[in-house]
């Protein structure tokens, strides 16, 4: 598949996000209460953007203050509802890949059952933290989370050409008793007209992860711009490169109304891998 063969094919993929965009992005609502005595209810503003460092990476869990309300009282925003794009997997755009056996896993970087491809690029691991809000931010426990991501050519399994036959890059997992998630995977790349990003879906239960009609919400993650030009640096990402100078976070069609809340905190290098951590309350 050529260069200009595969930028045709995420322009169509583009214009299905935009035409599925609307009436999906809602208000970005800012929760939460002040402790004290006699105060009243405020809106919070969300946290600084975070930004990467140079520490070796982890698989732990992220720390308990990034996955549970703080003492006294803490605000969360509720994770924003966003496209899921053309190439789902969930049944909403053709195949469904969650009613296939072996799609629960956390090592995501290899096709399954009738599928034998390797994704090839930067190890990543993903923490995905899920609360509750209606349970008062409490861990989500028993929830699950599928996840999904473009490889490190920009082709999405089952759907891009070359891929079709692969279901790489995508999985489920059930939230543990700190509502966290996390799947072992590759730096995906930076695609015409889209900034890096990650795709997911909650879902109440594990055994109602089979069809997206289940799902509690749609988002998605941003990952850092210090950390993409890291990766894109390397063998396997020159395409990336290009396409990350025609885009930006305020450009981009999902993030541009605000990403702070769906911006990962990432660690490690290139050599090791990297850990990007990520809040979602829903």
């Amino acid at each position: 598949m050529t260069a200009h063969d595969h930028d045709d094919l995420h322009d169509r993929g583009l214009q299905f996000d935009l035409s599925t965009l609307t009436g999906l992005l809602r208000r970005r609502r800012l929760l939460g209460l002040f402790a004290g005595a006699g105060a009243a209810a405020a809106l919070a503003a969300c946290g600084d953007e975070a930004t990467p460092t140079s520490a070796s990476p982890s698989t732990s869990a992220p720390s308990a203050s990034a996955s549970t309300p703080a003492s006294g009282g803490s605000s969360y925003t509720e994770i924003p509802e966003e496209t899921a794009g053309p190439y789902p997997g969930d049944g909403s755009n053709g195949p469904n890949v969650l009613s296939q056996s072996g799609i629960v896993r956390s090592d995501i970087t290899t096709s399954f059952g009738s599928g034998s491809g390797t994704a090839a690029g930067v190890p990543l691991t993903i923490n995905l933290t899920v609360l509750a809000l209606d349970r008062g931010a409490a861990a989500y426990s028993g929830a699950a989370v599928y996840l999904w991501h473009c490889d490190r050519e920009g082709r999405y399994s089952m759907y891009s050409e070359g891929v079709q036959n692969e279901n790489y890059l995508r999985g489920v997992q059930e939230a543990n008793g700190t509502g966290l998630v996390t799947f072992r995977t590759i730096f995906p790349a930076a695609y015409s007209g889209r900034w890096p990003h990650v795709h997911f879906e909650v879902y109440p239960t594990l055994s109602g992860a089979t069809s997206s009609g289940n799902r509690i919400t749609t988002s998605q993650l941003a990952l850092p711009e210090a950390v993409c030009d890291a990766v894109y640096a390397t063998d396997g990402y020159s395409a990336s490169v290009r396409n990350m100078e025609r885009t930006s976070l305020t450009s981009d069609m999902v993030f541009r109304d605000g990403w702070t809340t769906q911006l990962a905190t990432v660690t490690g290098d290139v050599s090791s891998g990297y850990v990007a951590n990520l809040t979602v309350p829903v």
